[in-house]
This record gives structure tokens, sequence and C-alpha cells, in this order.
């Protein structure tokens, strides 16, 4: 079955939102406008956009890949505070905050992402900071803070950015200092008791040769909802609160006009609550009702949480001559997250999770840049590192107790390591004025070895001593060691286009990239299993990069997409023994996408631009093989869907200018569409319903350039709209409820939601 939650207020359909931008694109009267106009609106101009989506900076409208970029003012004047509000601009992505915390990122671009964030399983997409490759999604739900912009990569990049990048890249770049002493402070206040602290300055310490870089953040804001019980006296019951401070440090030295160095740290603690989940199923095991706000919870566990991240990275470019620039990336980051997710939110021990993540990655990247007449190459070395480990206590104590113990756990912790390494090139070369050829190969050995201990325990514990008040972890305890094991693999992935430069303002281009995900050990397995191999992404793309008259920019892509080898649990024959067959991870699945995507800006006067973006995507499992207790394969695609990628996505919005006498007034506005969309993969029982925000802005800049005043409202029509789920039940049309009971005796059928109405004023001053 689907459940639906009330019913959206949309204020208009995709299929208007495909119009407005289809007349906008090709009435005979814009046309005209955008060639013959007055004086007036000849001074209306596109701002050209530079990215750095093949590494090397160039105007958006020249790079043959499907991009999105938000920069510093649009990011500021929009009131956008964190990275998932970006994929409201950019179509056919979801980017969301997942399940039971705050800061832990469920990335999907085209059909493409992880749910999972078990240490263990690889993301699809990738998430950069300042080109340091963030591996864990743990933390990765970026604050937007003293940023220059963000790009948003669609497609597989694995050529220039390697694996885990099968759907694309998300590229979070700070901004660069400039060189003069400044300061700026920033304060919000808004809905639900919110009160933000924001400090950012630079200072130089030797001129024009050496400067530092400051930034602090203090984001506080009570909860959405509240736990109405909890089984712990004396708790914060705050639920979706915010709780985090953020620290960044920056030191430039530019010795030569030559060579420039950058030393960044940066460290994250964010103590918001653990997320409660909305009951939306009644409790077969206690009194509790479906609350009646969905972000309203019950609980067993302690409240609190913690995500703590910290990086150390130090960039080096060097210029050897006007054609060959160097460039050196080093980087350390790790996080440590203590995390309490309730999975059947009651104030009773049915299905409790308290768990650990601990993670630590090093990376180093050489990369060689050449440019010359006819040819463009990046070439790089890599090497990545690191250590990813848990451990989660699944406590099933009331059905311990009916069986007559004092409580029962299943415990499961462990390490998956790796060790990668990659070399890779890619180049353009222009053949004469208008065609162009680019090819690109990246070679990747990855080593990965892995540790699972597994095993059950006949009372309640806790991962340790203090988690809960009173509880004393016992001297010794812990499980077996089911899994130690290591595998490799080496992959190819090339990259190869054709561009055809119709005119200066018009390019198509034509390409084929291939990515993979890493190959993993099941970080649950309760045996000996062998390692999944990668998955692989084959992608094919058409697209067209186009300026009119400098007014009216339109960039679209089609793209078809070839999903193999995806990792899933399945019933799979011993590959020792054919005859044996066993539940574990493996390569069973594969899907397919086809899509389009546009992208539309035009500048209609010098005080008013306006912008659009749709996204279309058929995305389905073609293949999931089971094997039947006969050992016969079998085909369960039917049973699969494809998460969190709406048939649809749209957006459409506004940035109008004005002036007043003491100073510039900024209105911003954006309607941002999503259809209905799956959120369960297997046997799927939760679809949300199609659904509309609306977001008004408003930003006045001081004449003297010191003060920033901004009113922001964000789902200005206070809709419901699922982001994340937990669904162990399974359908019965004999049960009240309609649910068989799932694990731990109860029916486990939980829903997280996307923020509600909210309305912020910031007052910033600039020194």
């Amino acid at each position: 079955m689907a459940h639906n939650n009330k019913k959206t207020k949309t204020v208009f359909q995709p299929t208007l939102l495909a119009l407005l931008v289809g007349s906008a694109l090709f009435n005979p009267a814009l046309a005209e406008q955008a060639t013959d106009d007055t004086a007036e609106q000849e001074e209306a101009t596109l701002e050209v956009i530079q990215v750095t989506a093949r590494k090397t900076s160039e105007n958006l409208q020249d790079v043959p890949v499907a991009v999105t970029s938000l920069g510093a003012t649009d990011i500021s004047e929009r009131g956008l505070s964190s990275v998932i509000e970006v994929a409201q601009f950019s179509p056919n992505t979801t980017l969301q905050q997942s399940r039971g915390t705050n800061s832990t990122l469920t990335a999907f671009i085209r059909g493409v992402g992880q749910e999972d964030p078990l240490w263990g399983y690889e993301p699809g997409v990738g998430i950069y900071i300042d080109d340091v490759y963030v591996a864990r999604p743990q933390g990765a739900v970026l604050d937007i803070m003293n940023i220059e912009r963000i790009e948003v990569l669609r497609g597989p990049q694995g050529t220039l950015y390697g694996k885990n990048t099968i759907g694309g890249a998300v590229k979070y770049v700070t901004k660069a200092m400039s060189g003069d002493a400044e300061m700026a402070v920033d304060l919000g206040i808004g809905s639900y008791n919110q009160r933000d602290v924001k400090l950012t300055g630079q200072l130089p310490l030797v001129e024009n040769k050496l400067y530092l870089g400051v930034g602090y953040a203090n984001l506080q804001r009570d909860g959405f909802g509240e736990f109405l019980t909890s089984a712990i006296p004396g708790q914060d019951t705050e639920n979706y609160n915010k709780d985090l401070q953020a620290a960044r440090l920056t030191l430039e030295y530019r010795p030569s006009d030559e060579l420039f160095f950058r030393l960044n740290y940066d460290k994250t603690d964010d103590k918001s609550n653990s997320k409660g989940g909305y009951r939306l199923v009644p409790s077969l095991l206690t009194n509790a009702p479906v609350p009646d706000s969905v972000y309203d919870s019950y609980t067993s566990l302690p409240t609190w949480n913690k995500v703590e991240t910290e990086g150390l990275s130090l960039t080096a470019d060097w210029m050897l001559s006007d054609s060959f620039t160097f460039k050196s990336v080093t980087s350390q980051r790790e996080s440590y997250s203590p995390t309490n997710i309730d999975f059947d939110n009651t104030s009773v021990v049915i299905f409790d999770v308290p768990a650990i993540y601990d993670d630590e990655q090093f990376t180093q990247e050489f990369q060689l840049n050449y440019t010359g007449d006819k040819l463009t190459a990046v070439s790089g070395l890599y090497y990545y590192t690191a250590d990813s480990c848990g451990v989660f206590d699944a406590i099933l104590g009331e059905f311990g107790r009916s069986l007559g113990l004092p409580g029962l756990t299943r415990e499961v912790g462990g390490c998956s390591d790796s060790d990668s390494f990659a070399a890779y090139s890619q180049g353009s070369y222009q053949l004469d004025d208008q065609w162009s050829v680019t090819a690109g190969l990246r070679y990747t050995k990855d080593d990965k070895a892995a540790v699972v201990r597994n095993g059950l325990i006949t009372s309640n514990v806790y991962p340790e001593s203090g988690w809960v008040p009173g509880y004393v972890r016992p001297d010794g305890l812990t499980t077996p060691v089911v899994l130690d094991d290591e595998e490799s693999w080496s992959k190819l992935t090339p990259k190869l286009g054709v561009e055809f430069k119709q005119t200066d303002d018009l390019m198509w281009f034509a390409s084929f990239s291939q990515g993979f995900k890493s190959g993993t050990f099941n970080p649950r397995a309760t045996t000996a299993e062998p390692a999944a191999d990668p998955e692989t992404v084959n992608s094919y793309e058409l697209g067209m990069k186009s300026d009119w008259s400098r007014t009216v920019r339109v960039n679209a892509t089609l793209f078809m997409l070839d999903h193999k080898d995806r990792q899933y649990i399945s019933v799979i024959p011993d590959p020792s023994d054919a005859s044996v067959l066993n539940q574990r991870l493996g390569n069973v699945g594969r899907s397919e996408a086809t899509g389009a995507e546009l992208e539309f800006t035009w500048a209609a006067s010098a005080d008013l631009e306006i912008y659009a973006n749709l996204g279309l995507i058929d995305a389905e499992f073609e293949e999931a093989i089971s094997f039947t207790p006969a050992g016969q394969p079998v085909d369960i695609s039917d049973r699969f869907s494809i998460t969190n990628t709406p048939e649809t996505t749209g957006n459409i919005g506004f940035t109008y200018t004005t002036g007043m006498a003491s100073g510039d007034v900024i209105l911003t506005g954006n309607y941002s569409y999503r259809s209905d969309y799956s959120l369960v993969e297997l046997d799927n029982l939760l679809t949300q319903d199609s659904y509309g925000l609306v977001n008004l802005g408003v930003t006045w800049y001081s004449n003297d350039g010191h003060w920033i005043l901004g009113l922001h409202g964000k789902n200005l029509t206070d809709e419901e709209y699922l982001v994340g789920n937990y669904a162990f039940v399974t359908p019965d049309e004999t049960q009240p409820s309609g649910f068989q009971p799932g694990l731990g005796g109860d029916n486990t059928f939980i829903g997280y939601y996307g923020s509600p109405r909210t309305v912020t004023l910031n007052v910033g001053y600039r020194f």
C-alpha cells in the first residue's frame, strides 16, 4: 500500500510550469525583445558564471557538463541556510536530512544515490569542500558560511572526481580572501525561537603576502515539535531542534605571483537532539496514539545526539609557466557521532538503536593542468585512505522479556578500511573554430578490508557505560567476529565527448561518461560472506548551452543512464557451493533512467531577473535477481522502486531590484515543485504526494555598504512532506492496523518530515 500525507495546496502544476518556461523560450515577442530593445533593456545583462566543474576555472557556458552553480549573492538574497536547499535550484536533484539526525545527508541525483548511511556503504553522490572529498554522510549537511558558490554536477564524474560520484557531485567552495582587513557580523532571529550568530573576517598579517581568515557560527532553534512522552525523566524534549557551532580558520600565503598556499581548518559540533519520527499507525504494544503533529514523537531512548567533524587541508597552486599549472591538495578529516534512533517511537523499549559512528580519512591529490592554443588538459594522481568504524545495538527489550529473558539485543560492530590510488587525465582538443573533442581516462585501484562483529546478547545493552542513567556496560562484553576479510578491485572509467560551437553564444555537446561506486563488505553480515563488487553507471548525454543577446540563457540536457551491478541484500547461492543459498549482499540489481533537464534565466530588465528549471526523469529497475528454495533464479525487480526521485522537479523564481534613498532593496521569490516519489526501495509502502514550496524574501543594502537587512519566509503554505522513513512492517488486511507486527513485535512504520513554514529576520554589518 502507499501512505499519502495531507494533500498539498499546490500553487500550480508541472504542466503549467513547463508552459511558462516554454512560452518564455519560444515567444516571438521575447525573441524580438532580446535583440531589439530600448537603452534601458540593453543595460540588462546576464552574469558570467565561473565554475570549476572540470577542475579548472571556466565560464559555465563553455563547460560541456550539466552543472548548476549558485553564487554567494544569490545564496544570501534567497535566504539559503544549508546545502540541502540548493536542490530546489538544480533539476533532478534530491538533498535531504537523513531520518534520525540533522547533519546526515541523503543525496540523489538522476535517481542515483545511497539511502543507508551505515559504515561500509559508499555514497552515490560525492560531496566536496574546497576540492576535498567528504567520504561519509554524517556531518555532510553543510550550513552555509563564508561561501563563494555551490556547484551541483549531474551525471557520473568518474574521470576527474573518481569513485562514488556515479550520480554526480556537490562542490562547496569557500571564499578566497581579498587582502583587505574586513569583519562581518550577521544575526538571525526567526520562527521557533531561531537565534543565529555568524562572524567572519580577514586580516592581512603581511601586506600582499600573508592573510588570516576566521569564521564562527552559532545556530540555535527550538524544535518544530516535541517528544510527548519519554521513558527517561528530565530530558530535553525538543524535537527537530538545532544546536550547532561551527568554526573555520584560513591562512593564505602568496610569496610570489606564481605561488599560492592555503591552509584550512574547520570544526563543527552539532548537539541537536536526535530526531523522533512520526508514527504513521498506532502502536500495538502501547497506548500511544498517532500524534496530532507530524513533528511530535515518543521515545524510550536519550534525546541527546552529537555529530562532531573536524578537517585540515593544505592547498598549493604553482604556475610553472604560461601553459602549465601544478596543484596539490592534502587533507585530513575525521568525524565522531554517537546517536540515538528510536525505531518504534514509543516510550517502551521495543526497537531502540543507539549507535556510534567513528570515521577518519586522509587524501592527497597532485594535479597538473595544461593550457595551449588547441589543447587543454587536466591530469593527476590521487590517494585516499580511510577507516570507517561503528557499533549499533538493536535493542528488542519487550520481545526479550516475552521470552523470559532480561532483554534482548543484537549488537553489530566493526570497521571498513579503504585504500585507494588513482591516476587520471582528461583533455579537450580544438579541431577547428567550431569543433572540439574531449577524452579522459581514470585508473583506480581499490583495496578494502572489513571486520564485522555480530551476535545476540540476552539483555538490553548500550554502546557505552552511562548511555542511559545508571547503565554500566559489563567489562569485556563483545560479540563474535563473523567476518574478517579483504578484497581488491581495479577500474578504468572513461569519458568521451564532442562539442560544436555553432556561434560564440551557442554550444552543442554529446558525451559518454562512466563512474563506479566502490565494492564493499556487508557491514551487517551474520556469516563470512564475500564482498559485493563495485556498481557501475554508464551515462549518455546530449546538451546545449546558449546565451541570447546577453539577456536570455537556456541550458538543456537529455540523458540516459544504465546503472549495473547494484548492491542489495538478496538470496544468493554460496560462491563455494551453489546448492547452498544465503541471504547476503550481492550485485543483484540493474536500473535504467532517461530524462531531460532545462535551466532558464532571463534578465527581463536591469532590475528584474526571472529564472526557472525543469527536470524530467523516468527511472526504474530492470532486473533484481533472487533465488527460489530450489536454487532457480527469479527476477523480483517489480518489487523494487527508485527512491527519492520525483518524475518531475521544477522551480520558477525571480529577483527584483529597486532603489530607495537609503539603499537598494532586492525582492526574491521562488516556487519549487516535486511530483510524487517513493521512499522505500523494496516493497514500497510509503509514497509522498506531489507538493510545492513557496519562498519569498526581501533584502536591503545600505548605501554605505555596511548594513544588510533580510527577511525570508520559507514554505509559506506550510506543506507537510516526507523526507525519510523506517518501514519494518508487512501489509496484512486481516490486521486492524493493516500490518503484521514487525521486528520487536510492534508496527514500526515511521515518517520524517521536511521543515514547516518559517520566517527569519537577518541583520548584518560589514566593518
